[in-house]
């Protein structure tokens, strides 16, 4: 690998990540321009972690997941961003072909798609479904961040130019299970929250079904079976976050109903 850094603002939005997002920065601080990570209140030294591991910190109150990681890109002094979790790792394999990329400036194009996987729990190991491939590197002038509370996902602009990157990013999203049930509980308020602005309503069939078929996508054809016991474990999350969300609308639509009704007059 060379020295040379290259042209791009790293953007990792954090709030009590002290334990892992040292990592994070590990990953790309020696190839890249610079780091940026957006703490919204944390309580363990994540801000000095980040500091003492090379990225600028700065803070903003929490907006909401979309909201949040626009104001990340507006704090980045390069076109090209390179959005990170606090909870992932650029994989080398990744790293080296996106300095590959840059060898040939004229033939970038203005966004790219990679693979994430989870790195199953207690384990080494990286999941083998076929993942999640979300644009992460891109222009800011050619995309942006949704402004969603909860759907976080660049959008490019009309006749814009993507490709798709054989490196991986390893996801360290279990940090216990105790914190996995937190995280649920609380993406899943947002969820409702935002179905519910977007007029959904809720589904008895889909609060009865959700579930088994969350599970059977998982386990069967995001393969979490190859994972063995902690591919079921994992299959099982997955399918009771996917039934939170929708008894969290049921229960948000049935309020609204019930605030509306004793609001009219007697």
């Amino acid at each position: 690998m060379n020295n040379t850094r290259l042209p791009i603002s790293v953007t990792i939005i954090a709030i009590n990540e002290a334990d892992r997002i040292g990592a994070t920065i590990d990953s790309v601080i020696d190839w890249v321009d610079e780091v940026i990570v957006v703490d919204s209140g944390s309580q363990d030294g994540t801000p000095d972690v980040a500091t003492q591991h090379g990225a600028r910190c700065i803070h903003n109150d929490w907006p909401g997941y979309g909201q949040q990681k626009r104001f990340a890109e507006d704090q980045s002094k390069n076109d090209w961003i390179f959005n990170l979790d606090a909870d992932e790792r650029v994989l080398p394999e990744l790293r080296d072909e996106i300095l590959k990329c840059f060898e040939s400036p004229e033939d970038l194009a203005d966004g790219y798609f990679m693979a994430i996987h989870d790195r199953l729990y207690c384990t080494d190991k990286l999941s083998q479904y076929t993942p999640y491939k979300p644009v992460r590197l891109y222009r800011q002038s050619k995309g942006r961040y949704s402004s969603s509370p909860v759907h976080d996902r660049v959008i490019m602009n009309a006749q814009t130019t993507t490709a798709t990157l054989k490196g991986r990013i390893a996801h360290d999203s279990l940090r216990s299970f105790h914190h996995r049930i937190e995280k649920m509980n609380e993406y899943s308020e947002a969820q409702a929250a935002d179905m519910m602005t977007k007029g959904r309503k809720p589904s008895k069939f889909r609060i009865i079904v959700d579930f088994w078929a969350s599970f059977i996508v998982g386990y069967c054809f995001r393969g979490y079976w190859r994972g063995g016991l902690m591919g079921y474990i994992y299959a099982v999350n997955f399918a009771y976050s996917r039934f939170l969300r929708q008894i969290k609308l049921y229960e948000q639509h049935h309020h609204s109903i019930a605030s509306k009704q004793s609001s009219l007059p007697k």
